[in-house]
């Protein structure tokens, strides 16, 4: 009886949920860990309810799309992404996280995913990335560019990569983009900043996790002046909004045309 009570607890949860991922990374390896864990979710994501408003955001893409999944993390959303598009680019810096969507590629056949291994911003430069470690936890989902706004996750594992301005990105000289899936932990305006001639060239529909800090607001003033319109998934539809949900962290800005 008290077992279960405790044990239900979010903080309690928190703690066991850290205790066992230490432990699988511990005798399973890390890569090997990042394995595992990205078949189970590959096969599970589909039914995460966190996860609709992205497969909304798949819904919405054109049948020849050429998408862009800047921040691909482990590639579960370039996966899906390839299965309904012409052709995706999947940009993700960090060495183990790419190394895993280039077996996902393999293993899976995504002949049409192209994996770009340089951070995007608003320089070409070099960057420095951190893999966060919490808890004697290495957690890839937090992995970032080390900056000065980065004010958590900040102690772990760093890498020094090139960092590119998405509108210098010679494999997209020659491309009509159509959609970019974007979530690369706080960095996103430096991102769009890097790409807005890209966007304005091409005016692709845009879904984006902010966490609700400045970042935030700076994203959705660049897009307000590119003659965009803010929307959120709820009740199963987009509902335009102008102002700034506190509860919500996932957003799709779509050009005025559409």
């Amino acid at each position: 009886m008290y077992l279960f009570i405790y044990s239900s607890h979010p903080i309690i949860v928190s703690n066991l949920k850290a205790l066992l991922q230490r432990i699988l990374q511990y005798i399973l390896g890390y890569d090997r860990y990042l394995w595992i864990f990205t078949l189970y979710k590959l096969k599970t994501l589909k039914y995460d309810e966190h996860e609709n408003d992205f497969f909304h955001f798949v819904s919405l893409l054109p049948k020849e799309a050429i998408v862009l999944d800047i921040g691909a993390n482990l590639g579960l959303m370039s996966y899906y992404l390839s299965k309904s598009s012409k052709k995706v680019y999947a940009f993700e810096p960090m060495p183990n996280n790419y190394e895993v969507i280039e077996k996902l590629k393999t293993r899976y056949k995504l002949d049409n995913l192209q994996i770009l291994k340089n951070a995007l911003g608003n320089k070409n430069q070099k960057i420095q990335l951190v893999l966060p470690v919490v808890d004697g936890v290495k957690k890839q989902g937090l992995s970032h560019v080390v900056d000065e706004k980065m004010t958590e996750f900040n102690d772990g594992k760093l890498f020094e990569t090139d960092c590119y301005k998405l509108d210098d990105v010679p494999q997209l000289k020659d491309e009509t983009i159509s959609a970019i899936k974007i979530d690369v932990e706080n960095f996103e305006y430096e991102v769009f900043q890097g790409a807005e001639e890209l966007i304005k060239k091409n005016k692709p529909i845009i879904y984006c996790e902010l966490w609700n800090n400045q970042n935030r607001l700076d994203c959705f003033e660049f897009f307000s002046k590119l003659n965009y319109d803010r929307f959120v998934y709820v009740d199963k539809k987009l509902k335009a909004i102008n102002g700034n949900p506190s509860d919500i962290q996932n957003f799709f800005f779509i050009p005025k045309q559409h």
